[in-house]
């Protein structure tokens, strides 16, 4: 049996507090089955010509292959920035019962 086929997706915030309420919504909705929030993450990037230093918090988030369109779609509507970092990261292993239980908990969409 193969597992279901799950992914990563990354994305940043600019405080703990947006993250968490997005995160939120996001498992509460089932387009998520975890997100995993990492504060104080430094990000040094290029916007509008200018090359800025932010700390931010970083969400890691699971979810499946056949749910992340909704996913995104409802990231990007709920975000704060003008351009969100939406970054999905296929798997190539993980524990069978975890993949498992993302595929389980997340049907939204």
């Amino acid at each position: 049996m193969s597992p279901p086929d799950p992914l990563v997706v990354l994305s940043t915030f600019p405080d703990p507090e947006t993250a968490g309420q997005i995160a939120r919504v996001l498992v509460e909705e089932q387009l998520a089955a975890c997100v995993n929030l990492v504060p104080g993450v430094r990000s040094i990037y290029r916007w509008e010509g200018t090359v800025k230093d932010a700390t931010e918090t970083l969400a890691i988030i699971k979810t499946t292959r056949p749910g992340y369109d909704a996913l995104a779609q409802r990231l990007v509507e709920l975000h704060p920035y003008d351009v969100p970092e939406v970054l999905a990261l296929p798997l190539i292993g993980g524990h069978f019962d975890y993949v498992e239980w993302i595929a389980a908990n997340v049907t939204g969409g």
